[in-house]
């Protein structure tokens, strides 16, 4: 279950009452079994401390808020780095520390790499058929491999340059555009530059952007801002719809036919959309054409796939690129603007290494502040602020705790790093503190890529995309923010963007 979902719950407990009460006496016997054989507790650890809930419900009805990783974060406070929560019928561990992190990451990666999704997930990721939800197994690991192959490999990178640099002109010559009139009507960068991305995905995965597609199973036909929303913002909201009976799987034989309807139908819309551009792209192919894209790669070199691991295939780059990158990006240029004396040193920084040249990727190895700006905005606006759940298939043990089979293990990023003993004043925006070292910065620092064997495939890409566009947005322009609206959060599926785009007055340099 996606821990995001817990801040929706407690609403969604009013209909099912009767029927869970009905099943307590199932919960307390399974509680009751798990104490007579010890839990597996063989080395006689001490338990993972806990934090007081209620029957039945446990601590969901103390996480009514939609940003459960602040709570989550209060509590370190009171309970330590490390404690157990009960949502319902299952127990989850927090982890807020850096150290028991990286411990899960990589120590106790064996006996913690798999997934356990919620109903929303597994009908969206069709049973874990992509890499960010599935399960480290060969499948994981053949599909992790045709990105880097294709996409997100140094190589890869390599061969998608024109579309990568295609992408800033693009952002440069409509801020332009809009640059004279933004102090009458601000610029919103947001819908910019989520479009430059999306265009960019869709290069990299079908060979070519588009205006609108004939969706044949339900026919219509789809506006490119159409297909965005399918495709993107509608998964999205879908990955923390919330079903009742994810706390109590015991109950799970009872319908809940509103929750099944909205995500199933988000499903089948995606999967036609997708089909649609697949068969487009066959018809292409067909006549002649040569896109030598990620497709042109599936479905000529790579191993064979089903039609569903195609599509996903197909899917998964899609949404990350459009999403992830663009609320790094958004966060950056907004504390930069907040933050003039700051922007005003990037710039130095970017005219001292560039001089009247555009910024490129190769330049960027020589500008610290800027790579210190970007990763100082993961460190405070991680994008994912809890890593997508995992799953405990064996007992093992996490900072000198006894760690059962069939925990639920949620990693706070946010929590890590606002851990005031590895980061001074952590609520601040302080690029400066990651030149302090004065070598280069791990792009594991601050976590928000993950870390071991699941480091995410796309941080390269991520970096380079995030750090030109911000190098270029300043090099060329001045920016201010029209409306401070602070620092104001959205969660919208598994990300934490602004919850208003910034709006910003840009004056053109020199």
């Amino acid at each position: 279950m996606d821990v995001q979902t817990v801040g929706s719950a407690a609403s969604a407990f009013a209909g099912p009452v009767a029927a869970v009460a009905s099943g307590v006496s199932l919960l307390f016997l399974k509680s009751f079994l798990s104490q007579q054989n010890g839990g597996g507790n063989r080395n006689h650890l001490p338990s993972i401390p806990e934090v007081p809930g209620v029957p039945l419900f446990g601590n969901l009805l103390q996480l009514t808020e939609k940003k459960p990783y602040k709570t989550f974060s209060k509590w370190a406070e009171t309970y330590g780095p490390i404690y157990s929560i009960k949502t319902g019928a299952t127990s989850m561990v927090v982890v807020n520390s850096n150290d028991l992190a990286k411990e899960a990451f990589v120590t106790r990666f064996n006996s913690i790499s798999t997934r356990k999704l919620s109903k929303a997930l597994r009908i969206l990721t069709a049973d874990k058929t992509m890499v960010a939800m599935s399960d480290y197994d060969d499948y994981h690991k053949t599909v992790k491999r045709n990105l880097l192959t294709n996409i997100l490999g140094p190589a890869a990178l390599k061969k998608h340059r024109l579309n990568r640099d295609m992408l800033g002109e693009n952002l440069s010559n409509q801020l332009h555009a809009l640059a004279p009139n933004s102090a009458k009507e601000a610029v919103n960068l947001r819908e910019i530059f989520q479009s430059e991305l999306f265009t960019l995905a869709l290069k990299q995965t079908f060979g070519r952007d588009i205006e609108n597609l004939y969706v044949g199973d339900l026919g219509t036909t789809m506006t490119r801002d159409e297909v965005f929303q399918v495709l993107v913002l509608d998964p999205m909201i879908g990955a923390i719809e919330v079903d009742w009976r994810d706390f109590f799987p015991y109950l799970s034989f009872i319908p809940n036919a509103s929750f099944e309807k909205k995500v199933d139908q988000m499903y089948t819309r995606r999967e036609a959309v997708m089909k649609a551009l697949i068969q487009e792209h066959k018809n292409r192919t067909g006549s002649g054409e040569n896109m030598d894209s990620f497709i042109d790669y599936l479905l000529l070199e790579a191993a064979p796939l089903t039609d569903k691991q195609l599509l996903m295939s197909l899917w998964e780059p899609i949404i990350e690129t459009a999403d992830t990158t663009m609320v790094t990006t958004e966060w950056a240029m907004y504390e930069l603007a907040k933050n003039p004396e700051k922007q005003a040193r990037l710039y130095d920084e970017i005219r001292s290494v560039c001089g009247s040249e555009k910024i490129t990727e190769e330049k960027l190895c020589k500008m610290p502040y800027l790579l210190a700006v970007f990763h100082e905005t993961l460190r405070k606006h991680s994008p994912v602020s809890i890593i997508p759940l995992r799953y405990v298939h064996e007992d093992t043990e996490l900072g000198g705790y006894h760690l059962p089979s069939g925990t639920e293990i949620a990693i706070n990023i946010y929590g890590c790093n606002m851990e005031r003993e590895i980061w001074e004043e952590p609520e601040e925006w302080k690029p400066e503190r990651f030149l302090a070292k004065n070598e280069p910065i791990d792009l594991q620092t601050t976590m928000a890529f993950g870390g071991g064997k699941r480091v995410c495939a796309g941080a390269m890409q991520a970096m380079l995309i995030a750090c030109v566009a911000i190098g270029r947005m300043v090099q060329e322009f001045e920016w201010r923010l029209k409306d401070d609206t602070g620092e104001d959060i959205n969660t919208l599926g598994l990300t934490t963007q602004k919850l208003n785009p910034i709006l910003a007055v840009i004056k053109p340099r020199n």
